[in-house]
């Protein structure tokens, strides 16, 4: 199985991530982030994207990559990645699906102020700087497909820990 956490970067969704295994056995925190590398190796490079996700080997990649770590380790991975274009989801979950992968999607949600609280001076600058721009579109599809399809846990005055804590409750209901 694959509990995915998604929503807006600062959000907590890294360090949320990290409580899961502490509580749910047999589980393993899988950055899918991290798969962008290959693809920005690649000499001369890919076409110019403002994003990695935009790069189609990039989500064929994460689904393959999951699966053929799951087929290793077996459990359950916590994916802690926010993936705002819908297309992009589907393509995915439903490559995990075909995989024989459940797929249980959160989303933690902060408001804006929130995210300030959370991350001063991160938004704008430093790691975080490009990732303001996401706000506007995280802020659509929160309002949009994400809150549809998703288990939401509003994260604004929530600990990590505690968010972990309804995950996998939530995990251990269904």
């Amino acid at each position: 199985m694959s509990v995915w956490l998604n929503d807006i970067h600062g959000v907590g969704k890294t360090t949320t991530a990290a409580f899961v295994p502490q509580l749910f056995p047999d589980s393993h925190v899988f950055d899918a982030e991290k798969v962008d590398e290959t693809p920005m190796d690649v000499h001369p490079g890919l076409p110019d994207m403002d994003n990695f996700q935009n790069w189609p080997p990039w989500r064929s990649l994460v689904v393959e990559t999951a699966q053929r770590i799951l087929d290793y380790t077996g459990g359950t991975f916590v994916i802690p990645m926010t993936v705002l274009a819908e297309s992009y989801w589907r393509e995915i979950s439903h490559g995990l699906a075909a995989y024989g992968i459940p797929v249980r999607h959160f989303v933690l949600h902060a408001d804006q102020g929130a995210l300030r609280r959370k991350n001063p001076g991160r938004l704008r600058d430093g790691p975080l700087g490009f990732r303001f721009s996401y706000l506007t579109p995280c802020t659509e599809a929160f309002q949009g497909w994400l809150a549809r399809g998703a288990h939401i846990i509003e994260t604004s005055a929530v600990a990590p820990a505690r968010a972990a804590s309804e995950i996998v409750a939530s995990v251990n209901a269904s």
